[in-house]
């Protein structure tokens, strides 16, 4: 059961890490560390998979695969697979403001596979099979599926060559063959990668810290899910999609979103009694202690768009599978703590589900200055059973909001915060920011979370992403030894004075 807590919003790539992107090495242990020193009991992530074109943590090759970019090479290093001139180019790339994918992906693989060279011959390439044997629900497809993904120079399954598109057991069989020293390394990267999460997981459960987990609703077109399970998605006969998903247009987009992952057959999947979606579930709550599921409107009702449009216009509601899937999962996996992102266009119906499931839901306080006091994202209106943020990972940072809203909503903004806080409004506008922050660990919610960025005070410059754009996105991370002092000292206080 959830209790009242409260903690830091950060995903893993935009730690300082000493390779072009935050990883599973010290960095990550001195944040945890800083947790504990701020009293904060949560950490909440983005998304661990292998990410795809974009390098956005939402369209991952894996619904199960972790991405190989965390994982610590100082392991390597110290274990002598290898050495610290293999390591200068990646150390060039770190010095670049922020993460630049495309010279990562070219020299964290060339370290990546020297290390697996070399890890051949060490006493511990006997665990690989062991590890294999574990998770062989998914592990060897997975392998497999990359291997192939190289062979054919990284495009789509979609457009591999027939045999292979319709998975020819023959031309399969002789392909695993041809590919074993590439598969191999794929299983050798997931080894490493659950290695060294639960050994990091621990330390941070050792220090009173959970992990939020964040799971995709939609898995990407282009993944090995899709291809060993192309009856469970709206494919046609010839394997392309016909439905892909999105949001309609709204407010923030007069053309709605337009995602483009192909979306589920529910009534395939409901037949299996959800073994997939069990299986899934499942294996989150081996990496996660609680875990985000995104999007969950979606599961009541979900934005079908015709696969060969452009925007998202012309979609329209499709019904989802409701309570009934998340009654199985109960059933055969128990309690568990989840968190149901319930933003956007709620109907009753979605309500009714969110009540139905009993997961707390999301509220978000820049969207609290709009309207007027009855506002539900307000602090004053939110309920127990809530997780309360000052934005998420699409949205602005709180400084960036606040420095772009109107200036009725500034005006708002401030003056409610005075009230609820009980604090002159002079010291509110001199830092709307950690007021904000303060004002989330007042409420009743049974979760507070603040983006890191937000504790640092940061501007748009910092922002994580643009829904429904390409490029410049997930690319931001923490570029010097920081002193958290004043962070933590603040968090402290607040912490204990509102009993978090």
């Amino acid at each position: 059961m959830l209790k009242r807590e409260s903690g830091i919003l950060l995903h893993i790539s935009s730690l300082n890490g000493r390779y072009g992107i935050g990883d599973f090495g010290k960095s990550a242990y001195e944040f945890v560390d800083m947790l504990k020193r701020s009293n904060q009991k949560l950490w909440q992530i983005l998304p661990l998979g292998i990410t795809g074109y974009g390098d956005s943590p939402y369209q991952s090759f894996s619904a199960f695969a972790g991405n190989p970019y965390f994982i610590d090479l100082d392991e390597f290093l110290e274990m002598g697979l290898i050495e610290d001139k293999d390591l200068v180019e990646l150390k060039k790339i770190n010095e670049e403001e922020k993460i630049n994918y495309e010279k990562l992906y070219i020299e964290r693989y060339k370290v990546l596979r020297k290390a697996y060279a070399n890890f051949k011959n060490k006493e511990e390439y006997q665990e690989l099979k062991k590890f294999e044997n574990k998770h062989s629900r998914w592990l060897s497809e997975y392998a497999l599926f990359m291997s192939l993904k190289n062979r054919f120079n990284g495009v789509s399954w979609q457009e591999w060559p027939r045999a292979f598109r319709v998975r020819d057991k023959n031309v399969l069989k002789s392909s695993k063959n041809e590919l074993n020293y590439d598969i191999e390394f794929y299983i050798f990267l997931e080894y490493f990668f659950r290695k060294q999460w639960k050994k990091l997981k621990n330390y941070a459960n050792r220090n009173n810290v959970k992990i939020i987990g964040d799971i995709p609703i939609f898995v990407s077109t282009d993944s090995v899910d899709t291809w060993i399970n192309p009856e469970m998605f709206q494919f046609d006969r010839k394997l392309k999609p016909r439905k892909v998903a999105g949001c309609p247009p709204d407010a923030f987009s007069v053309d709605g979103q337009l995602w483009g992952n192909v979306l589920y057959n529910w009534q395939v999947i409901k037949a299996t009694d959800y073994s997939w979606w069990i299986d899934r579930i499942k294996d989150c709550f081996n990496l996660y202690d609680v875990v985000r599921i995104d999007h969950f409107r979606g599961f009541d009702s979900y934005w079908s768009i015709p696969a060969q449009d452009k925007t998202a216009r012309n979609g329209k509601w499709e019904i989802g599978p409701g309570i009934d899937l998340f009654n199985v999962i109960k059933k055969k996996l128990g309690d568990l703590d989840i968190i149901a992102e319930d933003l956007g266009f709620l109907t009753p119906r979605v309500r009714k589900l969110l009540k139905a499931s009993g997961y707390p839901g999301m509220k978000i306080l820049q969207f609290g200055f709009g309207e007027n006091e009855n506002n539900e994202n307000l602090p004053s209106n939110i309920r127990k059973n809530t997780v309360v943020y000052t934005g998420t990972h699409d949205n602005q940072t709180f400084l960036g909001w606040y420095e772009s809203a109107p200036e009725d909503e500034q005006i708002f903004c401030c003056e409610y915060l005075s009230q609820y806080l009980e604090k002159k409004i002079e010291a509110v506008k001199n830092n709307p920011v950690y007021s904000a922050i303060e004002a989330l660990w007042k409420s009743q919610a049974i979760f507070s979370i603040v983006p890191f960025q937000d504790l640092l005070k940061l501007g748009n410059e910092s922002r994580m992403n643009i829904p429904s754009t390409l490029g410049g996105n997930w690319d931001w991370k923490i570029n010097e030894v920081l002193k958290t002092e004043n962070i933590e000292s603040f968090l402290q206080d607040i912490t204990q004075k509102y009993g978090r």
